[in-house]
């Protein structure tokens, strides 16, 4: 083997004792010209190199190699500990079919309560590591959304069994189905107030080309500032392109508009807001509208959505080419029988007696059969009826649930990893995934 050259000294390395005098400083600190070394001192010796195999350092083992070619996996590992170490999970709140929620709180504050959202492994699923579509829109549109009345989420974390955590706000207080169902007491100023948080979000949403595809009641979150926050984005999705399809077979059947019972593949924002018309009803006589069957029924037909058609029929009218261009071409399109007059404000009326003329020119239009003819989330913000009176109840003073001071003196005095029993019956409130 030949001899191999001996290279000169590094920059980065210290120099030999018989070159450590060759080198000077000004007192400003600058080098001075270097003198020039003999041969001897400039070129050492060649020394013909060892035959043996060189040892194997920590630097040059097969793991060190691993960790230079995937640094940011690592660094993603460290970062998914650091997040999941943030947090102490608590007593399990409740279950659906694709999560189930718990109670936490952060381990350095634990004052400050969190639902842990863990999501079930689906095998059927295995290709995309078991995570759901609704999962991955879940996590990705709470991700893009920030808005005072859209639930917050703190942190996405994956666990060691490779389920999917997700950390979003506590609502203490429930939901707004809760609040329609209970016995507490509220007035036009406060459903004003709600509706006003409600549209505020659909329009940030709808600014933001997303559509929600699921608001309802049980989906509307009561914080305990009086926040009204849209909950449950499993159903969301982009607007699509009209070249693109979209599934009909979303929104749950109370608060879904026609166009999707016909089967409409190309839709927009007004589906959202013909769910905001349902939700403004319901606050109105607290009860659903127009419901077929139970919401909660555990697999949807067309004989369910067929019976929902019949109610919309008796109710707001038959919808026909007369009052709907276009709407006998939609692929499931069914002329409904017997006929009815679309409802007009005398109907109406009657069954709205709690709210003013302006506010129930309104929820008419809302109501409105051709998607076009349909008012945005804009102009419903843009309606006259939020300046008549009486004027939106201010958050603070809206009615809702109130923890009990000492449930709340004991749940700012929680240790680590102790959690108890309060607000044990809130977990169908977040509605999470058993729809």
């Amino acid at each position: 083997m030949a001899p191999s050259k001996a290279a000169a000294p590094s920059p980065l390395q210290p120099l030999s004792p018989s070159m450590q005098n060759t080198t000077s400083r000004s007192p400003l600190g600058k080098a001075l010209p270097l003198r020039k070394p003999s041969m001897k001192e400039a070129i050492p010796s060649p020394k013909r190199p060892a035959q043996h195999q060189p040892e194997r350092s920590a630097h040059n083992s097969p793991q060190a190699k691993r960790r230079k070619v995937e640094p940011d996996y690592d660094m993603a590992e460290q970062m998914n500990r650091d997040i999941a170490n943030k947090y102490v999970k608590g007593k399990e709140l409740g279950q659906g079919t694709y999560a189930v929620v718990y109670k936490g709180h952060l381990k350095s504050d634990p004052s400050h309560i969190v639902a842990i959202k863990r999501f079930k492994i689906i095998p059927d699923m295995k290709r995309d590591f078991g995570i759901g579509p609704d999962t991955i829109r879940e996590i990705k549109y709470l991700q893009e959304l920030v808005h005072n009345n859209i639930v917050r989420m703190y942190d996405v974390y994956a666990t060691k069994d490779e389920t999917i955590n997700m950390v979003i706000e506590f609502f203490a207080c429930g939901n707004l189905e809760d609040m329609i169902h209970s016995k507490m007491s509220y007035g036009l100023a406060d459903i004003k107030a709600w509706m006003g948080m409600l549209l505020r979000a659909v329009y940030f949403c709808h600014s933001n080309f997303v559509l929600h595809r699921d608001l309802k009641p049980g989906n509307l979150l009561i914080a305990e500032d009086g926040e009204l926050k849209i909950a449950d984005f499993g159903l969301a999705r982009s607007f699509a392109g009209p070249d693109l399809n979209m599934t009909p077979t979303t929104i749950t059947l109370w608060y879904r508009p026609p166009e999707l019972m016909f089967g409409a593949r190309h839709y927009s924002g007004q589906v959202d807001v013909w769910s905001c018309g349902m939700i403004l009803a319901e606050l109105l006589i607290r009860r659903a509208f127009i419901g077929f069957a139970d919401e909660d029924m555990a697999q949807e037909t067309r004989q369910t959505v067929l019976g929902q058609l019949d109610l919309l029929n008796q109710s707001l009218g038959t919808p026909r080419e007369d009052n709907w261009p276009g709407v006998s071409k939609l692929p499931d399109y069914v002329e409904m029988e017997p006929y009815k007059a679309p409802a007009g404000k005398g109907e109406f009326r009657r069954w709205f007696s709690n709210i003013d003329d302006v506010g129930l020119e309104l929820l008419m239009w809302t109501m409105t059969f051709d998607p076009r003819r349909r008012p945005s989330a804009k102009q419903c913000l843009e309606h006259e009826w939020w300046q008549t009176e009486p004027r939106p109840t201010d958050k603070e003073h809206l009615p809702r649930k109130r923890p009990d001071e000492k449930e709340v003196a004991k749940e700012i005095g929680l240790k680590p990893g102790v959690v108890d029993e309060k607000f044990s019956g809130v977990a169908r409130k977040l509605d999470f995934g058993a729809k």
